[in-house]
């Protein structure tokens, strides 16, 4: 499967709503929070178009990273099923940092449930580490988040070349 990542705009919110309840279930935003953050121009959202099918979607993720903030979050990611295992959520987790370091942070941050093992192994082979556990984060399922930290380089520092 092939994809095309673009800017998600209000209209994809039904196609996202679609994502976010098929794979969230209880945990999932509303689509009132989904359409808050999708005008909010501190945060920046993407979609995954399948190409050859026009509007239907396989994925979003989103980022909350103001210009010139030193750090940024990783509101949401989520692919959905039929799409898993193609690399799809690598290649959005990619744009996404590709925007905060564009946007200035050198830190970004996002929580994953501590019984979803699949996407915590993508973000740790994306330099993210483990840095805290909120008990009971997701409701009403009681289930904790972990917090992952991506460290990323200054773009402007270059490495010392020893001798």
């Amino acid at each position: 499967m092939s994809w095309q990542l673009r800017t998600a705009s209000t209209d994809d919110l039904f196609g996202i709503m679609k994502i976010e309840t098929g794979t969230f279930g209880t945990d999932a935003w509303s689509s009132e929070a989904m359409l808050s953050d999708l005008r909010n121009p501190q945060c920046y959202y993407l979609v995954a178009d399948r190409i050859g099918i026009p509007g239907e979607l396989d994925g979003y993720a989103g980022l909350f990273t103001p210009k010139g903030a030193l750090e940024g979050d990783i509101q949401t990611i989520a692919v959905a099923e039929s799409a898993r295992r193609g690399g799809l959520g690598r290649a959005l987790m990619n744009a996404l940092i590709g925007e905060a370091r564009k946007r200035g942070a050198r830190e970004l941050f996002l929580e994953v449930r501590a019984d979803n093992p699949g996407p915590k192994r993508l973000y740790e082979t994306l330099g993210f580490e483990e840095i805290a556990v909120r008990v009971g984060y997701y409701h009403p399922d009681n289930v904790d988040a972990i917090v992952m930290r991506l460290a990323m380089q200054d773009p402007t520092t270059r490495p010392a070349v020893g001798g």
